[in-house]
């Protein structure tokens, strides 16, 4: 049975400037490559057979056209299976763990719930560590089916749910609390039940794969950016600022938040990104050490693990948000909470152009190859965000 949790979401929302107009969006096309191995299905790893009723008949989903760029993607959405495709591990290890199930129970919904057809999921390094074990004593029960990122289209809404009806193109992550009870039913499957609070329409310009990319991490960017009171006419040092977190930390930081200077760190091939993304200062870690440079800042948000080093970039009486690694004062560490509202009010930007999805230029992986790409993400060299699409 699917794990759930229910807690009241207290993250503060500032309120925001009227969005810039719309401009051209920077567009970072994926590349799909070929299926390098066979997946076989596996046995069946969970089953569920107390569906809630739902609605016969068919219909057809296409993309909503704006001014600015948008998918011509289409998505058809049959009648809700009992059974569904589904990536699983039934014990905590590496990426072998992972496997392939073509007969997972669709899972249940709960009135304030929605079921998704999804369409893109993205990989977040939570998702690896989740898998790895680190999480056990918080962790939802074992079989698990990964994923947090969702983008794709409402095929069944729970009675209490009144802001998105069958048919709504949605993005979102799908866990309020990341590391709390995460569910067990994720993204990397057919279908997946989310509270619909920690949900949002989906950007009219951006494809789906695109809009997998953003919750998590975009969620994530904005809370830390809170959490340090960053305001207009501050700087700002992004580490890892051609990361998954770090690209859209530039990005709000100028376009949402006002920053008088940003600057990031990447190495060298990914300099001509974060320029592209806003920064004004990109520092290439490969050829100089970001804490020795004269200028200090009034926030590092470190999205890479270098705490230690963050704090004596900070200006005196500044700001340190680390994700990872060990936390050397004044540094402080936070786990994002979802919510959907911040979704709707950064989804303006998201529209104008302002503010980017940034997707890994090596390409989109397809369903079938999941474990690919894990294996990727955990090199951690990717740029921007690993997405899978189209999931079945």
């Amino acid at each position: 049975m699917s794990a759930s949790f229910s807690s009241t979401t207290t993250s503060h929302l500032r309120t925001l400037p009227s969005p810039p107009p719309p401009s051209p969006s920077l567009r970072f096309t994926p590349t799909f490559r070929e299926n390098r191995k066979q997946v076989t299905p596996t046995s069946t790893l969970i089953r569920k057979s107390n569906l809630c009723s739902w609605r016969s008949g068919r219909f057809v989903v296409k993309s909503q056209t704006t001014s600015a760029p948008a998918s011509s993607e289409s998505v058809t959405v049959t009648p809700v299976p009992s059974q569904m495709k589904a990536w699983v591990y039934g014990e905590y290890g590496g990426v072998d763990v992972l496997k392939f199930d073509s007969n997972v129970g669709v899972p249940d919904f709960k009135e304030d719930e929605v079921l998704v057809k999804v369409v893109a999921a993205a990989l977040n390094p939570v998702d690896a560590k989740r898998r790895q074990g680190k999480f056990k004593a918080t962790d939802s029960p074992l079989p698990t089916v990964p994923g947090y990122d969702v983008a794709g289209v409402v095929a069944k809404v729970g009675s209490q749910v009144k802001d998105f009806k069958v048919g709504d193109e949605v993005y979102g992550d799908i866990n309020e609390k990341a590391l709390e009870g995460p569910r067990q039913f994720g993204t990397l499957a057919e279908y997946t039940a989310v509270e619909a609070k920690l949900l949002a329409p989906k950007p009219k310009n951006l494809d789906f794969a695109q809009a997998a990319g953003l919750p998590l991490a975009i969620e994530t960017a904005y809370e830390g950016l809170e959490r340090t009171g960053f305001s207009a006419g501050k700087s700002i040092l992004v580490l890892n600022g051609s990361g998954g977190v770090g690209s859209l930390v530039i990005q709000l930081a100028k376009q949402v938040f006002g920053a008088s200077r940003v600057a990031a760190t990447a190495s060298t091939r990914n300099l001509d990104l974060l320029k592209s993304l806003g920064a004004d200062l990109a520092i290439d870690y490969t050829k100089e050490n970001f804490e020795d440079l004269p200028e200090k800042f009034d926030v590092v948000y470190d999205a890479i693990g270098q705490c230690d080093r963050a704090v004596k970039a900070m200006k005196e009486g500044g700001s340190v948000v680390a994700l990872t690694g060990a936390v050397t004062p004044p540094g402080f560490r936070f786990v994002v909470t979802s919510n959907g509202e911040v979704l709707k009010k950064l989804n303006p930007y998201l529209e104008s152009g302002k503010v980017k999805a940034v997707v890994d230029p090596k390409g989109t992986f397809s369903f079938a190859q999941v474990a690919d790409a894990f294996s990727y993400l955990e090199t951690n060299r990717a740029t921007g965000k690993v997405i899978i699409h189209p999931i079945p």
